[in-house]
């Protein structure tokens, strides 16, 4: 066969060349994939073996060797001498009955805990809610309103015949909660506000204020800000004035989220072509119907991976309220282990406590993942 015809594709009459075969289904990508050559196939082999013995370990450790109950007193103390005699070869999951509701409500009242329950079902609803896009109206604001007030009645008490609580006894998961969503609540609008101010170039006074505010809240850690905030805020405060310490680490979480997101969104509206603007105003359109209807939506589509990972962080940052006094999820975690009996089993207590937090951070994500795909779906061709 010339090499013109090998070029143009044309076999000579008679040849008995078989066409390549096609391969699809599981194996054919685990050979493409994983045994595509001998460096591959024994890198495949390592880490399959290393896999293969962790999961059993962990299966054997967790599941099969675990003591899921033990032995009370009469008083109600709880025998852990099968679990200190196993030695650390299975779980003692006989922890978690024991102590969750000290790790998920904190001090609240015993039979009182039904409302910091339901506190953290109306958080959730409220996530799945402004979650739907069919939802994304006027009237998901009011939905919004209604749900923190009743949060609040439902925590602090004193109406409705409702046992009235102080923010001394909260603890827990409904801190974690609130914390979060009040912080992304309030600090998503002053972060656009401080984005946009730091872009303008007619307001050159405010746009050193909103570089200072970034600037400053950047360059300090959260503790940082949560021990001014505890410390300093009260002292700027009329006399006669007391604001609660969770006021406080909530007005705190807000400045130090807003000025890392006024980050990411600016960023967004770096990243959209001026084009845009421009059409607008040759629309005749005003500058705030601009922003609001054509520069940011796009700017906001274009950051929606680093604006979650910013609230994953921030949502995990609750923890720190520690120092200031407040006892979120992670610091009850801690408290229970102070329990004597209970003091050798920390890693069950850190094992539940990430699957709660793993639990809401990968919501996050795989939200995130398909707002950005739905979103992204005109923009693809």
């Amino acid at each position: 066969m010339s090499q013109s015809a090998a070029t143009a594709g044309i076999l000579p009459t008679g040849s008995r060349t078989k066409p390549p075969v096609a391969m699809a289904g599981p194996w054919a990508w685990i050979r493409t994939n994983l045994l595509g050559s001998w460096w591959s196939t024994a890198l495949t082999l390592v880490l399959g073996y290393i896999i293969v013995r962790v999961v059993f370990g962990f299966v054997e450790w967790a599941v099969i060797n675990a003591i899921w109950s033990v032995p009370y007193s009469n008083k109600g103390i709880p025998d852990t001498t099968i679990c200190q005699n196993a030695k650390g070869i299975g779980a003692c999951w006989a922890i978690i009955p024991d102590k969750y509701r000290l790790i998920l409500f904190g001090r609240y009242p015993y039979d009182e805990q039904w409302r910091p329950a339901i506190v953290v079902l109306l958080f959730i609803g409220l996530y799945v809610v402004s979650g739907m896009r069919r939802f994304w109206r006027k009237e998901l604001l009011l939905v919004w309103v209604a749900t923190l007030a009743l949060v609040g009645v439902l925590m602090w008490g004193g109406i409705f015949g409702l046992t009235p609580v102080p923010e001394d006894a909260w603890g827990g998961l409904p801190i974690t909660l609130i914390l979060a969503t009040f912080g992304a609540a309030f600090s998503f609008p002053l972060a656009i506000l401080v984005a946009l101010g730091r872009r303008s170039t007619k307001l050159p006074a405010v746009k050193l204020l909103c570089v200072l505010y970034v600037e400053l809240i950047r360059g300090v850690p959260l503790i940082s800000v949560l021990f001014m905030a505890s410390v300093m805020f009260p002292l700027f405060m009329p006399a006669g004035v007391n604001v609660d310490k969770l006021l406080r680490a909530q007005i705190a979480f807000i400045l130090f989220a807003g000025a890392y997101l006024a980050e990411v969104i600016r960023g967004g509206l770096q990243a959209l072509p001026k084009g845009q603007a421009e059409a607008a105003d040759a629309l005749g359109l005003s500058y705030w119907k601009k922003t609001s209807l054509i520069i940011l939506p796009q700017a906001l589509r274009l950051v929606i991976p680093p604006l979650v990972n910013t609230f994953i962080g921030f949502f995990k940052d609750t923890s720190l309220v520690l120092i200031i006094g407040i006892f979120d999820l992670l610091t009850m975690g801690k408290i229970a282990l102070s329990d004597p009996p209970w003091q050798s089993f920390a890693t069950e207590i850190y094992f539940a406590l990430a699957v709660v937090y793993i639990a809401f951070c990968f919501a996050m994500s795989t939200y995130s993942r398909s707002l950005e795909r739905d979103l992204n779906r005109s923009r693809q061709r």
